[in-house]
């Protein structure tokens, strides 16, 4: 595979394919993630898998005291990553991990359907139903603990994010562009909720702490708001 290696910051190096949403390469990246997890490099602190890259965080100082002291740190890096891409990366063949999440899409907590529906020339309830027909693969956890970006939502009800973020409670679920995602805590946010969870997505008192991991499927399906308060 075609890749590059760039620094986001002095202890921190970024394995990138590209720019893409493919479960494909998502699966080779989770692949690579494992692996590095398995057999870490030397001073690796953390690695942590997005749609097309990895990010690997590393301890500058334990690496220093540890290799040749005429070698700059990042050019380890570099190299030892580069070691690491030689080897294939093999996809095990293991069963999907599906989470099934309820949600409900009454008008009190589906602020943006009425707006949805006007864009896409689509009935609301037709908006639900696309919604929570599909399966969606985790690609990545990001922006808060436990927030899930997944895909692909059906392109009939894809929809651009706002242009400004606004406060969304937690728990709200929300569509942008072919993604879509479930806020774990309140917080400002610009993707168009269309529902609302009443499960905790993350939970720091909990093992794990969020709800879903990256390689995970997620399964939507409706409720009402009488099953959402006794929930």
């Amino acid at each position: 595979m075609t890749y590059d290696i760039f620094f986001i910051s002095e202890s921190a190096a970024t394995i990138d394919f590209g720019s893409t949403i493919s479960e494909e390469m998502n699966k080779k990246i989770i692949a690579l993630f494992d692996r590095l997890n398995d057999h870490p490099a030397e001073g690796l602190i953390e690695a942590i898998p997005a749609y097309s890259s990895i990010t690997l965080y590393f301890d500058i100082c334990s690496l220093r005291s540890k290799i040749n002291p005429q070698m700059k740190i990042h050019d380890w890096i570099i190299d030892e990553l580069h070691k690491q891409m030689q080897t294939d990366i093999t996809v095990s063949n293991q069963e999907k991990h599906v989470v099934r999440i309820p949600v409900c899409y009454d008008a009190s907590f589906a602020p943006d359907l009425p707006w949805i529906a006007k864009q896409r020339k689509i009935d609301a309830g037709e908006i639900v139903r696309l919604h929570h027909s599909t399966q969606y693969r985790v690609y990545m956890l990001g922006f808060l603990p436990g927030f899930a970006y997944m895909a692909e939502v059906d392109e009939r009800i894809s929809i651009p994010r706002k242009p400004q973020p606004r406060p969304i409670v937690a728990g709200g679920v929300g569509i942008a562009g072919r993604q879509t995602g479930i806020y774990p805590l309140k917080s400002p946010g610009g993707w168009q909720i269309v529902g609302r969870t009443p499960v905790k997505m993350f939970d720091i008192n909990a093992n794990p702490m969020c709800r879903v991991k990256a390689g995970d499927y997620v399964e939507f399906y409706p409720i009402t708001k009488d099953e959402f308060e006794n929930y």
